[in-house]
């Protein structure tokens, strides 16, 4: 492999981590959720508020502290500087999931927060003795959760999870072990619609 084809190669892995990154994959996801728990688009807004609580406030406070110079970028590359960012995710996921709950929200997008919300205490247990992948961890979930509410044929878009994991990989965020264990417990997420 020639230094321009490995500096192309981590090039891609860059963009493909920093597109599929959970904020976004969540934005996408939780708005897709959100409409099929309500059967039309009325319950969009209630997925943007999941991909509030579940995606973007976590991803402000990582912005937040990366400003306040903690730490170099959104990747929390130090396992054990993680559990900040983890509790955060569990405050604002459940948060949301209060406020929606009084809201009325549609059983759908409540059953993907709870989801997440089991995702995220795994992920910090977990977090605590192995670094895990949580960007294979999202992407999987997402996937799984739209291929339960919607069509099976939503499995195929596995095909970006692989991609996610590839890019952690390839830049060195995590190993190859680290990422099928992210993605495995975010497929697990879906487990949640079986009562449904």
């Amino acid at each position: 492999m020639t230094t321009e084809t490995a500096h192309s190669g981590t090039e891609t892995a860059r963009r493909v981590t920093d597109v599929l990154q959970p904020r976004n994959a969540l934005l996408a996801g939780m708005t897709g959720i959100g409409a099929a728990a309500a059967g039309d688009w009325t319950g969009v807004p209630w997925g943007l508020l999941g991909a509030l609580c579940a995606g973007i406030v976590p991803a402000a406070y990582i912005e937040w502290e990366r400003g306040r110079g903690r730490w170099g970028d959104r990747h929390v590359v130090d396992r054990t500087q993680r559990a900040p960012i983890f509790l955060v995710i569990l405050g604002s996921i459940g948060a949301g999931a209060l406020a929606m709950t009084a809201g009325g929200a549609p059983t759908g997008i409540l059953v993907a927060m709870t989801a997440l919300w089991a995702m995220t205490v795994v992920l910090l247990a977990v977090n605590t003795v192995w670094k895990i992948s949580v960007d294979s961890a999202v992407a999987s979930a997402v996937v799984a959760m739209l291929a339960a509410v919607h069509h099976p044929w939503w499995l195929t878009a596995y095909a970006l999870v692989v991609a996610v994991c590839w890019s952690r990989v390839r830049l060195g965020y995590h190993s190859l072990a680290q990422t099928a264990a992210g993605a495995t417990l975010g497929a697990a997420t879906a487990a949640a619609f079986l009562p449904l």
